[in-house]
This record gives structure tokens, C-alpha cells and sequence, in this order.
């Protein structure tokens, strides 16, 4: 037996909390991030952080929206998640065609050599692969996140409607 709906009100409730959540972690830590980068002179690094810490910042002006009581913080709650995805998608494919093999050779030490040939692979081919599944992995995670998440505003939207109805 399926459980009955949640009342609107308390899916506006989740819809705010799990988006105060989610905007505050995706502000912080790539806003952290591009300043780290930025102390290190990684201009690239520093500005696919702030282009990250951006979608944050639109995620949580939605949610304030929402808060003070304007449906339209739903269209920004839904915006927020492609708009991550592409740039995170962008910043994949961007790496995944600037594979640089000097920067992945000086981050193996001797060991990692050895164990690399334990495993009969040479030394460029497996660097090279554990690079294009890293930045695969980080793409199909991307995708499966934020496209869970702009599916869970969007599917709430009503829900949202008719909590703002009930209050007027």
C-alpha cells in the first residue's frame, strides 16, 4: 500500500530545507576552493569555482524567495541544477582534452610504479585511463546528481503552488 502524499506544506518545507542545504554546500566549498586556487595562481581553477559557487548562490536565492513567501523561487531552484551541470560538464570535458601526462607522471611516486607494473600495464596507458575515468566518473555523477535534483524541484513544484495557495 502506497503511503498518501505529503501535504503541501510540508513539501514546501523539505523542498527549503534540502535546498538551503545543497546551496549552502555548493557556495561554501567551491567558494573555498577558488580562493585556494586563486592563492596558488590557478586562474582556470579559480574561476570554475566561482562559476560553481554561483549556482550555489542562485539555489539559495530561490530558496530565500521562497521563504518570503514568492512561488517564483521555484523557477530558480530548478535553473540552479543545469546550470551546475553544464559547467561542471564543461569543466570534464575541458579536462578530459587537456590530459597532461608531465603533471600526472610527477604525482607517482616509485611504489606506484612498481605496483603500476604488477598489474601489467605500462606506466602512460594506465595514467591515462585512470584520467578518462576519473573525469567520466565525475560527468555520470554530475549528471545522475543534478539531474536527480532539478527532477525533485520540478516534480515539486505544484506541491510548492499549492502551499503558497493555502496560505493566501
Amino acid at each position: 500500500m502506497k503511503p498518501p502524499p505529503l501535504l503541501p506544506e510540508e513539501t514546501l518545507r523539505r523542498v527549503l530545507r534540502l535546498s538551503q542545504f545543497d546551496g549552502m554546500f555548493v557556495l561554501l566549498v567551491p567558494g573555498f576552493l577558488a580562493l585556494t586556487w586563486a592563492a596558488a595562481g590557478d586562474l582556470v581553477g579559480m574561476a570554475i569555482g566561482l562559476l560553481v559557487a554561483a549556482a550555489g548562490a542562485v539555489e539559495l536565492h530561490g530558496s530565500q524567495l521562497l521563504r518570503a513567501g514568492q512561488p517564483r523561487g521555484m523557477a530558480w531552484l530548478i535553473a540552479s541544477q543545469p546550470y551546475l551541470m553544464a559547467i561542471l560538464l564543461a569543466f570534464c570535458a575541458w579536462r578530459f582534452a587537456s590530459y597532461n601526462p608531465e603533471l600526472m607522471r610527477a604525482a607517482v611516486d616509485e611504489e606506484m610504479k612498481a605496483r603500476i607494473a604488477s598489474y601489467g600495464y605500462g606506466q602512460e596507458a594506465f595514467l591515462r585511463l585512470t584520467y578518462n575515468l576519473s573525469c567520466a566518473l565525475i560527468a555520470a555523477l554530475t549528471l545522475f546528481y543534478q539531474g536527480g535534483m532539478t527532477l525533485y524541484y520540478y516534480r515539486r513544484r505544484a506541491a510548492v503552488m499549492a502551499a503558497f495557495r493555502r496560505e493566501a
